[in-house]
């Protein structure tokens, strides 16, 4: 049994903030958060996968989707299949290319925008509820430590 104040489990002391010990927590409560705040979603009924692409023609403007695929590190057969979906939800269009004509491209429809603004609003209301319960010090803590993962993600 672990003593939450010494770190001592079984009479050995135990470094909490090590970084075998860290990643652990780490991975567990990144895992948690994002779980929440993936639930929190537009109207849409879109798996992840749908969102995922209509986040990243948002980002990146309209791509063909074997673009996509590879952004999203999916397979061709797969992304045909989310793309498909999306588009008998009229959240994008499959328009034909400008200077080649056998190639598709994937675009945002004004119904995709107003999904994805509400997926964020929603989102970070959540978010910005948890965060109203903590102190001033606390927030400042996640600030600094938003700021390391972003460094960690990055890297």
């Amino acid at each position: 049994m672990t003593n939450q104040t010494t770190g001592q489990i079984s009479g050995q002391a135990t470094d909490l903030c090590g970084p075998d010990t860290l990643a652990g927590q780490l991975r567990v409560a990144l895992t948690r958060v994002s779980r929440r705040l993936r639930a929190q979603k537009g109207d849409a009924e879109l798996t992840e996968g749908q969102l995922a692409v209509l986040f990243a023609i948002r980002k990146l403007g309209p791509m063909t989707p074997g673009a996509l695929a590879e952004h999203e590190n999916m397979r061709p057969p797969s992304m045909t299949r989310i793309v498909s979906a999306l588009a008998d939800a009229g959240l994008v269009l499959k328009v034909g290319d400008a200077t080649d004509r056998r190639l598709v491209v994937v675009e945002m429809t004004a119904l995709g925008a107003s999904e994805i603004a509400e997926t964020k609003r929603r989102r970070n209301q959540w978010l910005t509820e948890k965060l109203d319960g903590l102190t001033a010090e606390d927030r400042q803590t996640l600030a600094r430590a938003s700021e390391l993962l972003t460094e960690i993600a990055a890297r």
